[in-house]
């Protein structure tokens, strides 16, 4: 079978992974699919089904994010002490507790507490797991095993999304119940596939962790730079597709509800589609000027949307998710690679721990003011500031370019 692209098969556009990270790969595809099945209801579980204040309920939902200005760097002091894959399943089995005691949820302090234990968990996760997949390959197929498990994380989640809106009913609320159940059994599913995995780099901690410490991922000034760049790009990006973009849409554009969906759902299928192919695209070329030309698309989308805005066009939306999109598979290949690379074995743990955190204080920070900004009538002026913080991002990789080494800011041609 020939490829679309070209004369190559089409088999050989899917990276040549280990079996270890199609393990690992495979086992966050089912996590996913329990994420997707609950993440996007459980605001309204917690009020509709549990009678919480939708206010309150709200509260609880950040719960879950500012847990991981806790768990993340936790997650990752976990990695470097007890091995990457024992930390991902100590993540796993405080999640899927989470999950489990939300489905349960009766009175506003059990809410709190169960959002609490779930947000510590995934934010736990994200930084061993980094840690984990950057250890099932070598250091030269670091981009692809990344770009994979974006692509499949999105896999995961669109389809359990898609199985949650057709399981949950408000006629029935022991649908909510169930799906939060199945949401903790993916969790235990992951944690039983990773104890069938052996022989992992980063099972046992190198005898120097004891000597190091987050003091010495402080120290590393061109991580600090890279810490900020990324920072940054989830602040005005990231955070905003889940923030900003909805909001401006329907508020300012007028989009209907089933619009904003459709506009989401072109921009997760651009993220499966194109993965592979940029990957492709980039592979000889440096890291951070995927970097920029991510930052690049991302403020193109914010354009188109403001562009959308004063018009109307479902169209316009769906174009400007796609833009997105596509931005976001330049990075999935590009960022976590070069932290990865930055870091120490005896600190790849914590250096992914920082890293996530970067993730959380974006996306806790980003959100609130975009929400507040546009109440007040000013999303042109705030996607004004988005797309010129973007425009930072872009400047701030080429910083990060010229301290890098070639062979830490390269996609290896032979991989």
């Amino acid at each position: 079978m020939k490829s679309w692209l070209g004369s190559e098969p089409a088999s050989s556009w899917i990276p040549r992974l280990s079996p270890r990270a199609w393990f690992v790969l495979g086992g966050d595809a089912v996590s996913a699919l329990g994420s997707g099945l609950t993440l996007p209801f459980l605001l309204v579980y917690l009020h509709q089904v549990r009678g919480i204040n939708l206010g309150v309920a709200g509260l609880m939902l950040s719960t879950v994010a500012l847990a991981g200005l806790v768990g993340n760097p936790a997650g990752g002091w976990l990695a470097d002490r007890i091995g990457a894959r024992r930390a991902v399943i100590a993540g796993l089995a405080v999640a899927a507790a989470g999950a489990g005691a939300i489905a349960l949820v009766h009175a506003t302090w059990h809410g709190f507490a169960a959002t609490f234990l779930y947000g510590m968990g995934m934010a736990a996760l994200l930084p061993a797991q980094d840690a984990l997949l950057a250890t099932t390959v070598d250091a030269a197929q670091r981009p692809q095993v990344f770009a994979v498990r974006h692509a499949t994380l999105n896999v995961g989640l669109s389809v359990g999304t898609v199985l949650g809106a057709l399981i949950v009913s408000f006629q029935t609320p022991s649908t909510f119940v169930l799906v939060f159940v199945l949401d903790a059994a993916s969790f235990v599913a992951f944690a039983l596939v990773l104890g069938r995995l052996r022989d992992v780099q980063s099972d046992a901690a190198e005898p120097s962790f004891a000597e190091g410490s987050y003091r010495h991922v402080l120290r590393d000034r061109v991580f600090l730079r890279m810490w900020v760049l990324v920072f940054l790009l989830v602040m005005a990006g990231y955070a905003q597709y889940h923030a900003a973009f909805p909001a401006y849409a329907t508020e300012v554009g007028g989009l209907s509800p089933r619009g904003l969906g459709l506009a989401f759902a072109a921009n997760m299928v651009t993220v499966v589609v194109a993965q592979l192919v940029v990957l492709r695209m980039m592979t000889g070329r440096r890291r951070t000027r995927g970097i920029a030309l991510a930052a690049a698309f991302m403020a193109a989308a914010w354009a188109m949307t403001l562009f959308a805005g004063s018009r109307g066009a479902l169209p316009l939306f769906v174009a400007a998710m796609v833009l997105f999109g596509i931005g976001e598979t330049l990075v999935s290949p590009t960022v976590p690679a070069i932290v990865n690379d930055l870091a120490p074995d005896s600190l790849r743990g914590r250096y992914n721990g920082a890293y996530a955190l970067a993730w959380t204080v974006g996306y806790v920070g980003g959100p609130g003011v975009a929400g507040l900004v546009i109440a007040a009538g000013h999303g042109h002026g705030l996607f004004a500031v988005l797309i010129a913080t973007l425009g930072v991002v872009a400047l701030l990789a080429w910083s990060v370019g010229r301290r890098l080494p070639l062979k830490a800011n390269l996609i290896d041609a032979t991989s």
